[in-house]
């Protein structure tokens, strides 16, 4: 080892020792510091301790104590304040305030679904069904053709001539007998003898009005049986019915109308043998077509007074319970039922009724929901159309009417 690491091992040892003896002073310096220093035995520190000097009390000849900031609690000062002279009352018990709680608004049941529907009104009640009488010719909507006879004939012998299918393209036309008793107009019955015959073909219908092929095979018809029978038919002119159709038909297209709601499912789908019992539960039956239900009129043989439409294509599966369906539509043909029989309340009960029964939505064609306010405008509408047909000698439910808006 040189000189050199000598005296460098010598240096380190003396920093060392100076370090450690300078923490060592510290440390002892720090303990005196904290130490509390005790006061002679007999002195004030054994009694209870002064109370702090007021200013107040300090004479002349009196030094005021300094007192150092601390975080403690401030010593309580026992200077009397103005709030001391004031005559003290106990302080009042406060007692809970109870404040009545107002109840929670009382939401309304929802009446069963037996209830409800009791609430319907009973425009679908069954009337005693009165018999129709059977179609007649009618100048307001037929084009008429008189039939001389040279002599009477009985109804078997005219029955056996008359034309196997009464159409004319698109146009029914009947046939009529003058009964050679009674001098009465009335439909081909045997064993009735007529005196004369008579034919009308119906100018008007939903499909439009005649037109000259339709008049001519009309024509055709009955010029052979008028010959058959050796009778004389006088046909009016062509060109006059045609005209006469198309006026007609001008006022039928302005005067027709059908109303329909449609019943859309709230929730999902509805089984189809579901609907078809709410359905007939409500009076509906099968109607002629796959998908028709109908409420039968009052009147044996009339139109029904109701159509429900439903998915053709469901109704003819072989399993109506496994066939579903998410809307039906509900159409009343106005023309084809009498006013006095009240056909638009049958139509608003039937919709409400088999609403609640299905749980639907009810709306118009384009998916507008139907309010109360939307069926007081309908009525009213509707009531300015039955005056209207019956202006032109036509009331709906009439033979002529039915025949006209078919």
């Amino acid at each position: 080892m040189n000189s050199l690491q000598i005296w460098l091992a010598i240096i380190g040892g003396l920093v060392l020792a100076g370090v450690i003896g300078h923490g060592a002073w510290q440390t002892r310096r720090a303990a005196g510091r904290a130490r509390p220093t005790s006061a002679p035995a007999g002195t004030a520190s054994d009694t209870a301790p002064l109370p702090p000097p007021d200013a107040s009390d300090s004479g002349p000849g009196t030094v005021p104590m300094a007192l150092e900031p601390s975080f403690g609690p401030e010593p309580a000062s026992t200077r009397p304040t103005v709030f001391d002279a004031l005559p003290r009352e106990p302080a009042a018990v406060r007692e809970p305030e109870m404040h009545a709680i107002a109840p929670a608004p009382a939401v309304a049941p929802v009446a069963p679904i037996e209830q409800r529907l009791s609430e319907v009104p009973a425009a679908l009640a069954h009337a005693p069904r009165r018999h129709s009488s059977p179609a007649r010719i009618d100048a307001l909507i037929d084009a008429i053709v008189p039939i001389g006879l040279d002599a009477p004939l009985s109804a078997e012998q005219v029955l056996a001539q008359v034309p196997p299918t009464r159409r004319a393209g698109s146009k029914p036309f009947l046939i009529e007998g003058r009964h050679a008793e009674t001098g009465q107009w009335e439909p081909l019955a045997a064993p009735a003898r007529y005196s004369a015959l008579q034919a009308g073909v119906q100018q008007v219908n939903r499909g439009g009005a005649i037109n000259e092929i339709e008049y001519s095979e009309f024509v055709q018809k009955i010029q052979a049986c008028a010959d058959a029978l050796g009778g004389e038919a006088l046909f009016p002119d062509m060109l006059e019915v045609v005209a006469q159709a198309r006026a007609l038909d001008h006022i039928a297209v302005n005067h027709d109308a059908q109303l329909a709601m449609r019943l859309q499912a709230r929730r999902g789908s509805w089984p189809l043998s579901w609907v078809q019992q709410h359905a007939a539960r409500h009076g509906f039956v099968d109607g002629p077509t796959p998908g028709r239900l109908v409420l039968p009129g009052r009147t044996e043989g009339a139109p029904p007074v109701l159509e429900l439409c439903l998915d053709a294509q469901a109704a003819l599966a072989d399993d109506p319970g496994q066939v579903w369906v998410d809307q039906m539509s509900l159409i009343f043909d106005v023309p084809q039922t009498p006013r006095q029989d009240q056909p638009f309340n049958a139509w608003c009960a039937a919709g409400q009724a088999l609403a609640i029964s299905l749980d639907a939505e009810v709306t118009d064609d384009s998916g507008q929901r139907l309010h109360a306010e939307s069926f007081a405008m309908i009525r009213e509408d509707l009531d300015g159309l039955y005056d209207k047909l019956e202006e032109f000698g036509l009331p709906a439910g009439a033979p002529a009417t039915r025949r006209l808006f078919s």
